[in-house]
């Protein structure tokens, strides 16, 4: 990992700390965390290898990132007010999109520092044709963590202010 990289994550990272302390619903808010991670995809993505096992790879980390994200919008406290829903996440909202970012991290600086040739080994026996397979897989994780999460969570705000109730909803 290079400098941009860990301002990149870093980046990423504090999105959970304007997440804690919560505020009222409005597009930027929900919209902030998809339009970063867009923009890191576009930053890294080149390509989507689909050649050998890639497509599954990407599908697997894809995967892992929604069931992430939509853990992460369920454990969302979201509060209806006079003036809209308001989302705060609570502890495990955070350590659910920390845990996210800490995965993909932990994977690129492992494989920078002694775990290469482990990584290149299991991408051959699972033919994993390309290291732009493994960034490709990391990215679309990190893309659909952030867009089930928006979307759990307007899902979640949606019912909360067509039902009436001027209560608390936890999933």
């Amino acid at each position: 990992m290079n400098t941009t990289d860990y301002i990149v994550n870093g980046i990423l990272v504090l999105l959970v700390i304007r997440q804690i302390r919560g505020g009222r619903l409005d597009l930027t808010g929900l919209l902030l965390p998809v339009v970063l991670v867009g923009a890191t995809a576009a930053y890294y993505l080149r390509s989507v290898p689909t050649a050998g096992n890639d497509l599954d790879l990407e599908l697997a980390l894809a995967g892992a990132g929604a069931v992430l994200g939509i853990a992460c919008g369920a454990t969302t406290l979201l509060t209806r007010r006079q003036d809209g829903v308001h989302a705060r996440a609570g502890v495990l909202a955070a350590v659910l999109w920390v845990l996210g970012m800490a995965t993909r991290m932990g994977f690129s600086f492992a494989s920078d520092h002694g775990a290469g040739g482990s990584i290149a080994h299991f991408s051959r026996t699972h033919q994993i044709t390309s290291s732009q397979a493994w960034v490709a897989a990391f990215v679309l994780m990190a893309l659909s963590e952030a867009v089930a999460r928006l979307l759990a969570i307007r899902l979640r705000a949606w019912r909360l202010s067509s039902s009436g109730a001027v209560a608390e909803a936890t999933a």
